[in-house]
């Protein structure tokens, strides 16, 4: 069945985890992070269009659950997302998500997707898009601190969309710097494993800060920032937890996704609620500047926002007719006359 006749018939498509894995090996990872870096951009050259709102979460002692809505007024989506560090320790994602997207004009869903895989390939496609405005013109070499789930994915992004060529692991668990290392492997990195943050960020022209702890940490120090670094800091994305020093954010040009989201859940929460930041949008439509000097500390305090799973899945949906990796889920009730629906239960029991 093809993607539009599967919507023809009322049936919604739905991407499974095995769906996204082919899509992916089909297209290609590095083909997928450069398309839905793309969608990406474009969605935030309109960024006037959307309907924004910070997530909308629910915290525990152990993670949070979190609903991430948005609109262009011609399609509707909204993520579904947990983060909950504790998982990694009982053999669970640390993160897992799904979305829906959906047409504005009759609320209908077109396509439900699982979005764990489609989330990290998103974050790693934001952070090289916000990179590509921000980071120093030529940087080859980038510094991963964090080896889990994202930090392949972020490697992948900064190779195929920057250029970056030598990347410098660490984590704390050296078994995660050696998964990295051994997954990246053949994809034209020099890799080099690291015994310390502070050597990680040894010529580091790019530093990303990809850490799960639900805390407020530090790990990276004024000290170890020079001149000229550019920051992507993705670990930091809910209250009470960060991965940057309070000092560092003082000496650096600030960019962020949606601002009253961020000043919650970013790295930015330890400043007063008035400290400037740039919003990335104006930098991508030219109405703000990004890098301003070779010397400028930049830094991309990514939280993740709603526009960015409405990009990716619209890229989703657009390669479901090429590659027909999907099912399709009868999930809207079509009674011959719209008004009977216990009508429809009837005729359904009598045929049984």
């Amino acid at each position: 069945m093809s993607f539009d006749s599967a919507q023809t018939l009322n049936l919604v498509p739905f991407v499974s985890v095995d769906d996204m894995m082919n899509i992916v090996l089909d297209i290609g990872v590095e083909t997928v992070l450069a398309g839905i870096a793309g969608y990406i951009e474009t969605d935030f050259a309109r960024w006037e269009l959307f309907d924004k709102t910070p997530r909308i979460a629910a915290h525990s002692p152990d993670g949070v659950i979190e609903l991430m809505p948005t609109s262009d007024g011609t399609e509707y989506a909204f993520k579904y997302v947990n983060g909950h560090p504790k998982n990694m320790k009982e053999g669970l994602q640390t993160v897992t998500a799904f979305g829906v997207l959906a047409d504005v004009n009759s609320g209908y869903p077109v396509l439900i997707s699982e979005m764990t895989i489609l989330t990290a390939l998103r974050t790693a496609a934001m952070s090289a898009v916000a990179a590509r405005h921000l980071a120093p013109a030529g940087s080859q070499t980038m510094a991963i601190i964090g080896n889990g789930a994202q930090s392949e994915f972020q490697a992948l992004a900064f190779g195929t969309i920057l250029g970056i060529r030598t990347l410098r692991l660490y984590d704390i668990d050296p078994v995660a710097t050696r998964k990295c290392a051994t997954n990246l492997a053949g994809r034209g990195f020099e890799i080099v494993q690291c015994a310390s943050a502070e050597e990680a960020v040894e010529g580091a022209d790019i530093i990303t800060t990809v850490t799960a702890d639900k805390q407020c940490a530090t790990i990276l120090t004024d000290n170890m920032v020079g001149s000229g670094v550019h920051i992507n800091a993705i670990g930091g994305d809910c209250p009470g937890k960060t991965e940057l020093h309070r000092d560092i954010l003082l000496r650096s040009d600030i960019f962020v996704e949606f601002p009253p989201q961020t000043r919650i859940e970013g790295e930015i929460q330890q400043l007063d609620p008035d400290h400037p930041v740039t919003e990335l949008w104006e930098v991508i439509t030219g109405s703000a500047s990004g890098r301003t000097s070779a010397r400028q500390v930049t830094l991309f305090d990514s939280v993740g926002f709603a526009i960015e799973d409405f990009s990716a899945l619209r890229y989703l949906r657009d390669q479901l007719e090429r590659t027909g990796r999907f099912q399709t889920l009868d999930m809207i009730a079509d009674p011959d006359e719209p008004r009977d629906l216990f009508g429809m239960i009837l005729r359904a029991g009598a045929e049984r």
